[in-house]
């Protein structure tokens, strides 16, 4: 039943595709990123819906009295992040006119984030907890700029509306019950939706990669940034669970790419 129900699902989603296309939201850029993507949704109606989430977000922040504490650390996040905005051109030269904004939240959380459009968010415990260097902070941030580039965000939502479309037409074809209809969506979740996360995650790590590099922020700091990552977690889920890359697996594919990515720096550097 679960193969029949994700065939179902995957012949949907292909038929979508076969009518609407794919696309790429970038360039390559040196590392090489061209996979195409599924975007069903408009980048106005998720620009629109992260906008009222951001605005929410930072309301909520300063009524707690949490937004921004700490003036001189945002003043150097700001400036990290200027150095790689103007780097993001490699990648698609229209964000660098993006609204891009930075800032931070008080809490001892190990996170960080990026809402479409450039909306960058900081949580004080990443920075502080591991005793982040610059190019430490680029890792990360270069990383986040990369989902917004990407717009993994509207990829997202695509293939959830892409799927979400499938199990409806499954449901309907086969009949069934709502504990088989989700099931269904449990098969592809797994089998859909978490293995392309762990893409966008690993093609965010390549591309931030570069965007450091080229703002001379030194890229061998991205395998510092996940070996305090790995130390300062008490275990990790499974990977074929997880939607991020396991620490080993992420540092190894980081290791691989300094021969790309280290002229780039060095020629920054000059």
């Amino acid at each position: 039943m679960k193969k029949t129900l994700l065939t179902a699902l995957m012949a949907t989603s292909l038929s979508t595709v076969a009518l609407t296309g794919c696309s790429s939201t970038t360039g390559s850029g040196a590392i090489g990123v061209d996979r195409q993507q599924l975007l069903l949704v408009s980048s106005e109606q998720v620009l629109q819906l992260s906008q009222q989430s951001y605005n929410k977000s930072l309301q909520e922040a300063r009524a707690r009295g949490v937004l921004d504490t700490n003036a001189a650390q945002v003043t150097r996040l700001r400036n990290i992040a200027n150095r790689l905005v103007a780097q993001t051109g490699v990648y698609r030269p229209d964000a660098q006119k993006w609204n891009w904004e930075v800032h931070t939240i008080k809490s001892n959380d190990l996170n960080a984030f990026v809402l479409p459009g450039g909306k960058v968010m900081f949580y004080t415990g990443i920075i502080d907890r591991l005793s982040l260097s610059n190019d430490e902070i680029a890792a990360i941030m270069g990383h986040e700029m990369a989902h917004a580039l990407r717009e993994h965000s509207r990829e997202r939502l695509s293939r959830e509306y892409a799927t979400q479309t499938g199990i409806g037409v499954a449901a309907g074809i086969f009949g069934l019950s709502q504990n088989q209809a989700q099931l269904a969506g449990l098969a592809g979740d797994l089998g859909l939706s978490r293995p392309h996360s762990r893409t966008q995650e690993a093609e965010a790590d390549d591309m931030g990669l570069e965007l450091m590099a080229r703002a001379g922020y030194n890229p061998q700091a991205a395998i510092t940034l996940w070996q305090k990552m790995q130390r300062a977690s008490q275990g990790e889920p499974p990977q074929f669970l997880s939607t991020h890359p396991s620490s080993n697996n992420r540092i190894a594919q980081l290791q691989s790419l300094m021969p790309k990515v280290m002229p780039l720096y060095q020629k920054a550097r000059r």
